[in-house]
């Protein structure tokens, strides 16, 4: 398949392959140069649980649910 880059620097992914390959809005791609002029686009993975985190935020309970930075099992006392 061929594509375009517009003046921008924007390349667009056919829409066959989007399709093929469930790819959306607002994902995010690595790309990678492999040799002069042959390049690879990597899909990147989101964080895991990201989609479970956004579910919470969205909770209509406001407050009920608040992000914390993740803290180093060392500070914790594990003593009976």
């Amino acid at each position: 398949m061929k594509t375009v880059i517009s003046t921008k620097g924007q390349i667009v992914i056919p829409v066959e392959l989007r399709k093929h390959d469930n790819i959306r809005p607002g994902q995010a791609f690595d790309i990678e140069r492999v040799d002069k002029g042959e390049y690879r686009l990597v899909l990147t993975e989101p964080p895991k649980n990201q989609g479970l985190v956004d579910t919470l935020l969205a909770c209509p309970v406001k407050g009920w649910f608040v992000s914390i930075d993740s803290e180093s099992t060392d500070s914790l006392d594990f003593s009976p």
